[in-house]
């Protein structure tokens, strides 16, 4: 059975960073991509970054040259590095996985993950 666990989420203020981590158990799956998600309060889901099984990346614009997704495949654990914070990045993080993914196209942040965890909030103060 799979299951994601988010961690690592808390409040900053602007200009600051946060590593988001993701532990996944159970995953025995060679091809796959994986992902995080936000969503704030009145807004729709939105796609921040994914990295796919050969290390393939992509990142929303808003997030671009900001946040940095990374895997250890080692110990199952998906991370997110967000740095140079800001109040619009508020929101409740999700990780999530799908192995029908199998690698990264100009659709992925939009899609519907197979796999998905309870979440961790981020709160950024102004």
């Amino acid at each position: 059975q799979v299951e994601l666990v988010e961690s690592g989420g808390g409040s900053v203020q602007a200009g600051g960073s946060l590593r988001l981590s993701c532990s996944v158990s159970g995953w025995t799956y060679v091809r796959y991509t994986m992902a995080w998600f936000r969503q704030a309060p009145g807004k729709e889901r939105e796609g921040v970054a994914a990295v796919d099984s050969s290390g393939a990346t992509t990142y929303s614009d808003s997030v671009k040259g900001r946040f940095s997704i990374s895997q250890d495949n080692a110990k199952n654990i998906l991370y997110l590095q967000m740095n140079d914070l800001r109040p619009e990045d508020t929101a409740t993080y999700f990780c999530a996985a799908d192995h029908r993914i199998s690698r990264i196209t100009k659709f992925t942040l939009a899609a519907l993950f197979l796999y998905r965890g309870q979440g961790t909030q981020v709160t950024i103060s102004s």
